[in-house]
């Protein structure tokens, strides 16, 4: 038996050549117990090597193609993220490709189309009549040159654009094509309707336009050979396109993994929608989580402990629910920024990483550290510095040598929570009591279960050098410093 960890092995701020990196870094995590990898798109975004592949412009150029400037991306060229895949299964690291449908940016060329603009805050609100701007909607990927697909992008492949170049005005434009000038029917309904988010929005209600992206998954899958997707901005979709995708890649991989972005931290029902309508064919990252981290963090003492997995999807449904403490977009300066402060950082990732429920993803410059020096999306000039979590590693070890068996828990008290696990009989060395404090220092008495009678256990974190002894009905008296996580374990 062994406890799955993933990691989203990169930030908005890495800087170039991520696959080569990633197999140096390999062998390192597979031994802190890493067993799958979320790499960030690898295909060519509008800007080419600068781009971070979210702004996605040819969903077949993982680096082939001279194409945006450029043939390799940001990442590296097609055969570095060929053999990087390779090497991470060779240490049986899953590999889980992000994969973006929502939108596409960066066309070839302009064509005149018929659009309404909407009120950006309703978009169901249209603010003028019908009129004809000149949108970059027509994708012929000159570059490419009909290579693995001859399939030309139009109009009628997307519900809305954000830019008029015969105007020059940028606003939300709902196109007038075959379908009509409608949204699609998504589940969201923030601003009216939460289908368009940026750049052209595809419009999955086109069938030509579904059967290419079910083309490229397959050549995707047969040229990369990963093992599951992380699938951006699901929110602004279909859900039925999602499971009818899903579907389509599984008659291909049947065990074929899939988690997807769907970001409402404090709306656990909108999940839970989103998770029934999609059949329960992919999982959650589990952002109202990661919001109650955040609140914890930002708090301290004022924060109550025994509400931090109050609504929940790792609560609610623990089997689809990937925990995390932040990611790209959470960062500082990014659209979604509500990082979890570093002080919080270790007790946060102890509860993630050493408790039964959820399939924690630890975030790249938490395990690395990372430094940005630039713009803001304010234009103001920023110095970022991203120190790496204090203890992570052990806690990672723990995770894959302690973290197993039976979970009782002790989060009764609104300054200081734990909880224990008592070990497998297949495993010795398994089990462990976990206490974790926000304030000051604390101590409890907790049940490590009979099989850990007369034990001693020591503070695997070594904040303290403390040693307790097991009674012989499984019980010890366990302490920890203020504002810190101990992990203990038998000697």
């Amino acid at each position: 038996m062994t406890n799955g960890t993933m990691i989203q092995f990169f930030h908005w701020y890495l800087p170039e050549g991520l696959w080569n990196l990633t197999q140096k870094e390999a062998e390192k995590l597979a031994n802190l117990g890493i067993n799958a990898i979320w790499l960030p798109p690898a295909f060519k975004g509008t800007d080419g090597s600068n781009a971070r592949g979210y702004n996605l412009y040819d969903l077949y150029d993982l680096g082939e193609f001279d194409q945006k400037g450029s043939v390799a991306t940001r990442y590296g060229t097609k055969q570095e993220y060929l053999n990087c895949i390779k090497k991470l299964q060779s240490l049986k690291i899953q590999v889980y490709a992000d994969v973006v449908l929502n939108h596409m940016g960066g066309a070839d060329e302009t064509e005149t189309v018929t659009v309404r603009k909407v009120d950006p805050e309703n978009r169901n609100q249209f603010i003028s009549e019908p009129y004809q701007i000149e949108a970059y909607t027509k994708f012929t990927f000159p570059g490419r040159n009909g290579k693995y697909s001859q399939f030309v992008w139009n109009f009628n492949c997307f519900s809305g654009v954000d830019y008029d170049d015969k105007n020059k005005e940028t606003a939300i434009f709902s196109i007038q094509n075959e379908y009509g000038d409608k949204w699609e029917d998504v589940m969201n309904d923030e601003k009216g309707n939460y289908d368009y988010l940026m750049y052209s929005d595809i419009d999955y209600r086109n069938e030509a336009v579904r059967e290419e992206i079910k083309r490229w998954g397959k050549w995707y899958l047969e040229t990369a050979q990963f093992d599951g997707v992380r699938l951006d901005a699901i929110k602004h979709m279909p859900p039925q396109m999602i499971a009818e995708w899903l579907d389509y890649m599984r008659t291909l991989k049947p065990e074929l993994f899939a988690v997807g972005e769907y970001w409402s931290p404090r709306n656990l029902p909108a999940m839970l929608k989103y998770i029934e309508a999609t059949g329960g064919k992919l999982a959650l990252f589990d952002a109202c989580l990661h919001q109650n981290m955040h609140e914890a963090s930002t708090k301290g003492r004022d924060y109550d402990l025994t509400t931090i997995f109050n609504d929940t999807l790792v609560v609610a449904n623990a089997p689809l629910a990937v925990t995390l403490i932040d990611n790209h977009d959470t960062q500082p300066l990014q659209m979604l920024e509500a990082p979890v402060e570093n002080w919080f950082k270790p007790l946060s990732y102890a509860l993630v990483l050493l408790r039964e429920a959820g399939y924690p993803c630890v975030f790249y410059p938490d395990l690395y550290g990372a430094k940005y020096t630039g713009k803001g999306r304010d234009g103001n000039d920023y110095e970022i510095m991203l120190p790496k979590c204090e203890k992570l590693e052990k806690l990672l070890v723990a995770r894959k040598e302690f973290a197993y068996g039976m979970q009782r828990d002790y989060i009764d008290h609104p300054n200081c929570i734990g909880w224990t696990r008592e070990g497998l009989d297949e495993n010795e060395k398994s089990g462990c009591a976990v206490l974790l404090s926000n304030s000051e220092n604390g101590n409890k008495w907790m049940d490590v279960g009979k099989r850990n009678a007369g034990k001693t256990f020591v503070d695997y974190l070594q904040y303290t050098d403390i040693e307790v002894k097991i009674n012989e009905d499984g019980w010890g008296e366990f302490t920890v410093a203020g504002g810190k996580v101990c992990v203990w374990v038998a000697k």
